[in-house]
């Protein structure tokens, strides 16, 4: 798939070793990794700073390889997936960021440039998700309302 605001095409990426091939290099059984996650979570970390937290502090490379199943999988079990995915509320607090620069710097047209980017992506995920299944039928995105919500994270 090519880039989204870019005339480039997409690079090619590394690959995830195969599950016979791979070694598991921390050595922790799979119910600990669970309620690290779980104790993660509960912490208040996005899914993406829990599997960070994971390979820099506990080596454990592929959740999926020590588990079985995805970090989103054994989050929704315990019931800790919030209604908006965390992609999506990064992407948002990044358009909240964004327009509040714009109020104190109404010139700034690249900042403009770099929103309508940036709220472009939350359309795009939010077809997405509406689809999946993710969001509620009917959720929309509206700036007040991404504000509110981001704040009251913050």
């Amino acid at each position: 798939m090519a880039r989204m605001h870019t005339k480039k095409k997409g690079k090619s990426a590394s690959r995830k070793p195969l599950m016979e091939n791979a070694k598991d290099e921390s050595g922790i059984p799979k119910e600990q990794v669970e309620e690290l996650i779980v104790s993660y979570a509960k912490q208040g970390m996005d899914p993406a700073l829990i599997g960070e937290k994971l390979k820099r502090e506990h080596k454990v490379m592929y959740i999926k390889q020590v588990t079985g199943k995805r970090m989103l999988q054994i989050l929704k079990e315990k019931g800790l997936v919030g209604q908006i995915p965390s992609d999506m509320l990064q992407l948002m607090k990044k358009a909240v960021g964004i327009r509040a620069h714009l109020n104190s710097n109404k010139k700034d047209v690249h900042a403009r440039i770099r929103l309508g980017r940036v709220e472009s992506k939350i359309w795009r995920l939010t077809k997405y998700y509406l689809n999946q299944g993710r969001l509620p039928r009917g959720w929309r995105y509206d700036p007040q309302t991404a504000e509110l919500l981001i704040r009251g994270k913050a």
